[in-house]
C-alpha cells in the first residue's frame, strides 16, 4: 500500500486505536499526558504521534478544522489500520447552565456539514459505537468528573451561526456544536470501525459568550484550559479499556 498523501503514514505506522483533537499543538499536549512520545509525520494541519498511556500503544493525529479535513483524516488512518477514533475537542455549548469548562460526551451529532452527506443520506444517523461511548463515560466517572452526554450539532460555518439556528438547536435539545464528530461517527460506522467523542465547552453561544470573546491572547478561557487537560486525561483513561 502506497503512503497515505495527506497524513504522509504507512501500513504499520501506526497503532489500532487513534486520538484526534483538531488542533495540532494540542496533539502535544495529549502527548505530554502519555508515558512515551514520538513523532511519526507533520503535513499541513495533521501531526501524527504514536504513545504509550499507562501500557497502552496509542496514536494522537490532529485533524484540522471541520469535517473535511477530519474525513480525510479517518480515510487514511483508517487506510493504515486504525479501527478505534477518539475525538478530544472543545465545543460551544447551546443549552443555558452548560458552562465554560464543562465537558459533553455526543451520544450522536446532527449532520450540519455536507462532507457526510457526500457519503449518504442526511437521514442516516451520525452516532458514536455504543462501547467508545460508554467508555468514554465510566473513565469520567472513575475520575470523579461530571459530564454532560446527549446529541449535539456538528456544523460547517463558524461565522454563519445565526440567532435563528442557536434558537432551533437550543429547542431541539442538542447541547453543544462543534465542527468534526458527524462526519467521524459517520466514516466510523460505514467502515464497520468505532468511535466517540469528548469535548470541552469553550462558550456558550445561548448565553451569549463565545470564544476568544474574553481572553486576551489565548484561544480559549482559563477555565477551558484546564479542563481540556482533564477531558485528555478522561480519553486516555478511556483508551486503555477499548
Amino acid at each position: 500500500m502506497a503512503t497515505q498523501p495527506h497524513l504522509l503514514v504507512d501500513k504499520g505506522d501506526l497503532t489500532d486505536i487513534a486520538l484526534l483533537p483538531g488542533d495540532p499543538g494540542r496533539v502535544d499536549r495529549i502527548a505530554d499526558h502519555c508515558d512515551e512520545a514520538e513523532t511519526v509525520a507533520q503535513n499541513r494541519e495533521y501531526k501524527v504521534v504514536n504513545a504509550t498511556y499507562e501500557g497502552r500503544e496509542l496514536t494522537i493525529c490532529s485533524t484540522g478544522i471541520g469535517c473535511p479535513s477530519a474525513a480525510i483524516a479517518i480515510e487514511e488512518l483508517a487506510n493504515v489500520g486504525v479501527e478505534t477514533f477518539v475525538r478530544v475537542g472543545t465545543t460551544g455549548a447551546l443549552q443555558s447552565g452548560i458552562e465554560i469548562g464543562d465537558m459533553v460526551v455526543a451520544s450522536g451529532a446532527a449532520k450540519n456539514e455536507g462532507t457526510s452527506k457526500r457519503y449518504e443520506d442526511v437521514e442516516y444517523p451520525a452516532v458514536p459505537s455504543y462501547d467508545v461511548l460508554s467508555s468514554l463515560v465510566d473513565a469520567a466517572e472513575a475520575n470523579d468528573e461530571d459530564i454532560h452526554v446527549g446529541p449535539i450539532a456538528s456544523d460547517d460555518a463558524y461565522y454563519a451561526e445565526t440567532d435563528e439556528a442557536v434558537d432551533d438547536w437550543e429547542a431541539a435539545g442538542l447541547l453543544c456544536v462543534e465542527m468534526e464528530a458527524a462526519a467521524i461517527f459517520t466514516l466510523a460506522r460505514r467502515k464497520g470501525l468505532r468511535a466517540g467523542a469528548i469535548c470541552t465547552v469553550d462558550g456558550n453561544l445561548v448565553e451569549g459568550t463565545q470564544k476568544g470573546t474574553d481572553t486576551e491572547d489565548d484561544e480559549l478561557p482559563a477555565k477551558a484550559k484546564n479542563n481540556v487537560a482533564r477531558a485528555i486525561d478522561i480519553a486516555l483513561e478511556s483508551a486503555t479499556e477499548l
